[in-house]
């Protein structure tokens, strides 16, 4: 059995996870997120 995730929804349902935890996070997982994705844009990165 082989299960593959890609990274994309994986983070959303973290980040979504920690936003219920604790809402005062949602600006720092926001910043964190978009950074990744300039980054991962920038270097050639994909997420799929």
């Amino acid at each position: 059995m082989n299960i593959s995730v890609s990274i994309g929804p994986l983070v959303a349902l973290i980040a979504g996870i920690l936003i219920l935890a604790a809402p005062r996070l949602l600006n720092y997982i926001v910043a964190l997120y978009l950074i990744i994705i300039g980054l991962l844009g920038l270097f050639g990165g994909s997420l799929h």
